[in-house]
């Protein structure tokens, strides 16, 4: 059943498909996706408790992009923002494309400049989620558990950011921007585990004895 959450998350993205491109009318334009679609992702764990994370590819068919706003390192100077035109957002088949106008300011073209040299390559957006799933897989060989999160539905998009440090490289994710109340959910539905596996040991022990 989907679990509602009020929590606004960030998620640190590596730049996919990046094109930037120079028209004759003087705009510096940058496009990419700031999320994939259908594609799970390690959220957050280590080797024998891990969190998966997918976004459904219907997440953002109610969402308020009202007046979503492009950052760097999501806080000072506004860059891009849908409110002007200056920055488009887009759901299709593989994600949520963002094409951004980087051109109307100085500093805009200062960090148009940097994406095009490959010094800022990462991207990063802020969200509330309206709607999840979670689903628990328990190897009952190894002990480790797997939990499965499906964002089934995007409350509220805040911004894109264009970030400077880097995500894990590997899944284009990092978990250090994951908000703390998925962290608290997350640790909460661990040590519930934990304690049932803890009780499954002391009844077979007390059956050794009998």
């Amino acid at each position: 059943m989907p679990v509602k959450t009020n929590e606004r998350e960030y998620r640190e993205i590596q730049l996919r498909a990046i094109e930037i491109r120079e028209t004759q009318d003087g705009k510096k334009t940058v496009e990419g996706y700031a999320t994939t679609f259908n594609e799970e992702y390690k959220l957050w764990g280590d080797a024998q408790y891990q969190v998966l994370e997918m976004v459904d590819g219907r997440a953002f068919d109610n969402c308020d992009m009202s007046d979503v706003i492009m950052q760097y390192d999501h806080e000072g100077r506004v860059f891009a923002r849908t409110g002007n035109g200056t920055l488009k957002l887009e759901a299709d088949e593989h994600g949520l494309k963002i094409i951004a106008d980087l051109g109307g300011t100085e500093l805009g073209r200062q960090l148009y400049e940097e994406i095009k040299g490959g010094y800022t390559n990462k991207m990063s957006f802020g969200f509330r989620v309206r709607t999840q799933e979670r689903t628990v897989e328990e190897d009952k060989v190894t002990g480790n558990v797997t939990v499965h999160r499906k964002i089934t539905a995007i409350e509220k998009l805040y911004d894109v950011s264009a970030v400077s440090l880097p995500a894990n490289d590997a899944t284009e994710i990092s978990a250090r921007n994951i908000s703390e109340g998925v962290i608290a959910d997350v640790k909460q539905e661990q040590l519930a585990i934990e304690a049932r596996r803890r009780e499954k040991q002391k009844i077979a022990i007390l059956a050794e004895l009998i």
